[in-house]
């Protein structure tokens, strides 16, 4: 176990600062501070006050989870960054950060893909993910369908949202039945008492025509919020509980048919589910429904590592050492529209093609060139 990477990972995509601490495939340490409550008020995270807060908890979180782990700053192999997708502000505070850690601590970094770690980090559950891997990631910013070769190097699109995420859709809906933000936790709550088949709420993109593993619940969420209009313009109380139920059966009805067409189509006999809605009992309780009757393995990791979370990029951080990939540079952007095809920005983010081959194959490590001493203190 001592011959594994030891490896440091910072999530600041959205609203959570997440550092997680891993050895290998085994978590050490997963400390999150969350904002929240911040957001709140405002019915949806704002970026400027996320970024804020990545900043407030940014050095207190990284020294809570070195402790947590039993572990010293010098004693790491690495450190990973979540360099994109997500907001712009707080991508760069997490980004900032561990570039600062790295220069003074002598220690590679690698600048990570935040839709990658979300499927790496089930390695942390179940030990090392198949290959090929089928990935349906759905959260508040994304719903995908993903086939993995190589966690590392090598992450296809299947498909994804056309509009509203899963997630999204989640806290517009909560929204309109003034549940609260976030809306997912609430919603499952309230699902949970209510009847799925009391409303026939539309199922989006799943006519012989439209395409087999894209998403679509903007129509979905309209049809919702017209419904309860209409109940409340003739005075009549809106079934909160049935309203959840039926809705959030229409949501994982779709994702679940969709990825498992997906792969018998592609004849992957496993299916790994990710992101915050992974969290979500239904969604969890209909795959496991209809892997079983296709025959497929279902792989979900527990619900808090299934949200934003430093584990997830520490675990993704710790395979790409394992597996010799070039560290970043330290020009390493914050990339908010970083494409998942890229499951990790290696050597001189602006360098050409031939750089970066050249680099992955010869051991190349920029952050050793310009770090040659430990100065941290």
């Amino acid at each position: 176990m001592a011959d594994e990477p030891l490896v440091l990972g910072i999530e600041t995509s959205c609203d959570e600062t997440g550092v997680g601490i891993v050895r290998g495939t085994t978590l050490l340490a997963d400390a999150i501070a969350s904002s929240v409550d911040e957001h709140a008020r405002f019915g949806g995270v704002v970026p400027e006050v996320a970024s804020r807060a990545h900043l407030e908890a940014m050095v207190p979180t990284i020294d809570r989870a070195l402790k947590e782990a039993g572990v010293s700053a010098r004693d790491l192999d690495g450190i990973a960054v979540t360099a994109g997708p997500g907001l712009a502000g707080a991508l760069l505070v997490g980004v900032s950060a561990a570039k600062a850690y790295a220069y003074a601590l002598g220690k590679p970094l690698y600048g990570v893909n935040h839709l990658a770690s979300h499927i790496c980090v089930d390695q942390l559950e179940h030990g090392p993910l198949p290959e090929p891997t089928m990935a349906l990631l759905v959260s508040g910013g994304h719903s995908s369908l993903l086939l993995s070769s190589d966690i590392t190097s090598d992450v296809r699109p299947m498909g994804a949202t056309i509009d509203d995420a899963a997630g999204e859709a989640f806290d517009k809906i909560a929204r309109v039945l003034n549940l609260g933000f976030p809306g997912g936790p609430v919603i499952d709550r309230y699902a949970r008492e209510g009847d799925p088949n009391a409303i026939a709420f539309p199922r989006g993109l799943t006519g012989p025509r439209d395409p087999a593993y894209d998403f679509s619940f903007s129509g979905l969420k309209t049809a919702v919020a017209r419904w309860i209009e209409a109940k409340r313009a003739v005075g009549e109380e809106v079934p909160v509980r049935d309203v959840s139920a039926s809705f959030q059966e229409a949501v994982v009805d779709v994702l679940t048919r969709k990825a498992v067409r997906a792969c018998k189509d592609e004849g992957v006999d496993h299916l790994m589910i990710g992101g915050g809605v992974a969290a979500n009992s239904r969604l969890r309780a209909l795959a496991q429904e209809r892997c079983e009757a296709a025959g497929i393995r279902l792989r979900v990791p527990r619900p808090k590592l299934c949200t934003d979370n430093g584990a997830m990029v520490a675990a993704l951080g710790a395979e790409m050492v394992a597996r010799n990939r070039a560290a970043s540079s330290w020009d390493l952007p914050a990339d908010s529209s970083l494409p998942v095809t890229e499951p990790h920005v290696p050597g001189n983010h602006e360098g050409s093609r031939h750089d970066r081959h050249h680099d992955r194959h010869h051991g190349h490590d920029h952050v050793h060139e310009v770090s040659k001493e430990n100065l941290y203190p």
